[in-house]
Formats: structure tokens, sequence, C-alpha cells
């Protein structure tokens, strides 16, 4: 809706009609009360001399405005245009997101990146009128808002769940930036403190299709790591699954779900609510809760757009699909090397047989997501997976899954020559798979891996590097779907630059 400059007129008319859509797109400031809001604020709608609209939150901050009580443009869900993005802004967007620039600041950002500091700030500047300093303090400053509101965290661990490198440059921050301190808005937001345990909202657009994916995921879900239960309490991959991990059944959109997965430190669970999904998490340590919340987002893709894809899509061949389906997401990845290895075990293989495949690999090389004790050097690691249900092991990283001993676990030895070869390029650096390269390059590198093709180089590109239009080329299931509906293999083009929901709905209709 907003692919460049925003128009003044257009943003006035869907704040007065506090029109949904535009929630997160943009954010209207109000220069006699020196607020900015959400298009759906449910305030009276301000003159249009005293308006003033900007793309990120963090442009309006600085230029002086407060963000809204009432409506708390911290809930706000995040812009599609810049969360489907390749390009450098993008790309840095999401991995201010993730907490890079709290773990390794700015200078480290750019140095994902391979570009300059001064380069970088020149980009956000021009796009957003706010430079990424600026950018990463606006998200830590809302996300500790949240905390501060919807949880019972002690202070001081909201300053460092948020991205603060301290108490005291916390208070000093909030004060400066919001003419309160967290104390003064704990007290106003009259939550007691409660310890650890939090639970924060995280809104979606809708329609959101939370039956849909999570079936996908349970058919999907590794044992020991994660695990799905649906509305028949059946967890993980049973109930009602198909050999190739589809079901047929009509889309529900919140319906008893619930997924739950190990994580550093502790166990999430994301439940889909009418409006929101709920994050439950359990941590030992909440400094990197940043990074939690961006996963859940992204795993959930919960930034989508579904009426410009719906719109876009429904045009086409594909909308009777669109229409029984019009809130369809694409499941995204926790973790993009774990997505590229996921691709790779279950090449040419049922998503039961890669289930299990995934399931030794976790055991013999995770590690226990809370550390219970210290391992003996005679200890051998488990070879079986775990029991179904249970969740308490982190899947492997690049450079363990590198030294793993992954002999006796079913896997071809051309498999395991593939999956080193991936483990290796990933620890070096020369792929990344979590957001700094530009999906191009990354899948052109994934091909000049052994073992590796088109079609697990789309289906990387499709969940784990989130590009809207990737395409698993040689899919046997999307051809004999687009068979199926008379669909000539030449309307992929049609698609564009959404084939990557193209791609799901196709699968769903078989």
């Amino acid at each position: 809706m907003f692919a460049g400059k925003l128009d003044f007129d257009s943003c006035y008319r869907a704040v007065a009609a506090r029109d949904a859509r535009f929630d997160g797109r943009f954010y209207t400031a109000v220069t006699s009360t020196r607020i900015y809001c959400r298009p759906i604020c449910p305030a009276r709608t301000p003159a249009s001399r005293n308006v003033r609209f900007y793309r990120h939150a963090a442009s309006a901050e600085a230029a002086g405005f407060r963000p809204c009580k009432r409506c708390r443009p911290e809930l706000s869900p995040g812009d599609p245009g810049w969360d489907h993005r390749g390009d450098l802004v993008g790309r840095a967007l999401r991995l201010i997101e993730e907490g890079v620039a709290d773990d390794a600041g700015i200078t480290g950002l750019a140095g994902r990146l391979h570009i300059t500091e001064r380069h970088l700030h020149r980009l956000f500047t021009a796009e957003l009128g706010a430079g990424p300093l600026a950018v990463a303090r606006t998200k830590r400053l809302l996300l500790a808002k949240q905390l501060l509101t919807e949880t019972g965290l002690p202070i001081t661990d909201v300053a460092f769940a948020s991205g603060f490198g301290s108490v005291r440059q916390f208070n000093a921050t909030m004060k400066e930036t919001y003419g309160f301190t967290p104390g003064e808005l704990r007290a106003t937001a009259g939550r007691a403190v409660t310890g650890s345990a939090l639970t924060l909202r995280l809104h979606r657009r809708e329609p959101y299709d939370a039956g849909t994916l999570m079936r996908f995921l349970r058919g999907r879900a590794i044992p020991g790591l994660e695990r799905v239960d649906g509305p028949d309490g059946t967890p993980a991959g049973g109930g009602g699954s198909r050999g190739d991990g589809r079901e047929n059944t009509v889309p529900d959109v919140e319906g008893g779900w619930s997924y739950t997965r190990a994580v550093p430190g502790g166990v999430i669970t994301l439940t889909p609510l009418p409006g929101h999904v709920r994050l439950d998490a359990r941590l030992d340590d909440t400094r990197h809760l940043a990074r939690v919340v961006a996963r859940c987002r992204r795993l959930l893709d919960l930034d989508a757009d579904p009426e410009a894809i719906s719109s876009a899509l429904g045009a086409t061949a594909l909308g009777p699909l669109v229409e029984a389906r019009p809130g369809l997401r694409v499941p995204g990845a926790w973790d993009g090397f774990e997505l590229a290895v996921r691709a790779v075990v279950g090449q040419q293989i049922s998503v039961a047989g890669a289930r299990t495949l995934l399931g030794r690999i976790t055991a013999r090389a995770g590690r226990p997501a809370v550390p219970t004790a210290v391992p003996t050097a005679t200890a051998s690691p488990p070879a079986d997976p775990a029991p179904e249900g249970e969740v308490a092991r982190l899947f492997p990283a690049a450079g363990q899954l590198l030294e793993a001993d992954l002999d006796g676990l079913g896997l071809t030895g051309r498999r395991v020559a593939t999956l080193k070869a991936l483990a290796g390029r990933v620890a070096d650096g020369e792929i990344d798979l979590d957001g700094a390269q530009e999906p191009a390059e990354t899948v052109a590198r994934l091909l000049e891996v052994p073992g590796i093709g088109p079609w697990t180089a789309g289906y990387v590109a499709l969940r784990a590097l989130r590009d809207p239009d990737a395409w698993p080329e040689g899919d046997l299931v999307l051809r004999r779907a687009m068979a199926c509906l008379g669909i000539p293999g030449d309307h992929t083009e049609r698609w564009r630059p959404w084939r990557a929901y193209a791609a799901l709905h196709l699968w769903n209709s078989q």
C-alpha cells in the first residue's frame, strides 16, 4: 500500500477511518500533543494541520514525539514491506529486531552486512529519517514498555531483556525520550512483580489461518526440540496427518492450537488467540528476549499482509484456493541453519521419515536447553530421539553439527557429506542463513554445496530467508496440484511477487 514516500492524503484518510489495514505501515504524530499513534488509535482524529506521518516509530521519536499510551505503538504488527525487503535496509532492520545491534553495536551490525557504518547510517537516514542507532534504541524502548505494561518482570530484568546495557542507562533513556521513568510506568500499569515467567501478546493482521500453519508445523515437529498440540490433544505429527505432512481439513482460525519449543535457557509456548498470538516464556536468562520475540514472529509469519497477497493471487487461477484460505501464511523458521538441515534431510523421503532422522540428529548433536550438570568426558550422547511430547534439547548449531559423529543415525553417506559441507560453510560465515546476506546471493551459495539443488535452495529461501517470491523448482506436489487444477506451468510468473504463498495454497490443495 505504501511502497515508497508516504502520501499525506492517503494516510490521513486511513487515520480518519481507523483502517486496521494500515496498522504498522506508518505512524501519526500530533504536533499539538507531541504524541505519536497507530492509525487505529481510538482518540479523536486530530486536525490535519497538526499531523505529521512517519514510516517508522524511530523516525517519530527522533523528531521528539512520544508513544501514545492508548493505542500503544509497541503492539503494532511489523511493516510487511520491511519484512520482505531483501535490500540492505530491510535486512538491517531484521537484524536489529534480532538484537544484533544490542549485542555487537552498530559497528557489528554494519560488519554483518559487509558495509561501513557511515554507509549504513546514510541509507537509514534516507529511507527512515533516523539512523540505525535511533532505530535500535526505539526497538529497546518499545519492548521495555510492553514488558513493563504486560508482565511482572522486575525492572532490572526488563532493562536487560529489552537490550539495555545497564539499569542506569535504561532509566535515563526512558526518562529522556518518554518523559517518565520505568518505575512510574509500572506504577500506572498496576503490575506487581511476579518473577521470571512472562507472557506477551504478539499482534498480527487478520485474517490469520492458524490451523493450517500449525498443522504444517505439527507434521514436521522434531522430537525433543518442539511439540505442537492440536484441538484433539494429539502432539507432534500424530492425529490425521498424511504421509506428506499435509492434511485435507477445513482451515480454522485458533482452535486450541499451541506450539512449544526448547530455546537456550528454557522453553517457550505460542498459542494463537483472537487478534494475537500469546507468547509464554520460561527463561533462565531474559537478555535475548528480543531475539525470541523476533523469531516467534518470523516462525508464524505474523507481519504478512494477507490483503495484498489475496488481492494479487485471488485474481489468478488460484482464486478459489485463496477464497478458501484467505489468511494462509508461509511457515517460517526459528533458525536458518536448522531449516537448511531439515531441507537436506527431507530430500526424497517422507515427512515422517525426516522427522525421525532429525530427532536422532538433535539427540546426538544437540545440547540440553537447560544444562543440569557438567557432562563427563566419557559420557556418550544419546542415540535415540526423545520420547514423544518431551521438549528439552536444542538443535545443533553449525559448528556442533560439523564436529558431530553422524554415523549410525540412518543417514546415507552422501547425505552426511552434504550436511557437513553445509555446516562448514555456515560456520565459516560463507553462507549466512539468518538474514544478513542478500537472498539471491545466499541461494547461489547454497547451490554450490554438493547435494543441494534448486528445490532445496528454493525451500530454504521460502521458509528461512523470508523471500515471498521463492519457488521450490521441481516440486512434484506443486506440479501435480497445478495439473489437477488445469494451471499451465508458465502461470507461475503471474504469481510474482507472492509465489511462496502460491506454493502454500497449492500444497494445501492436495
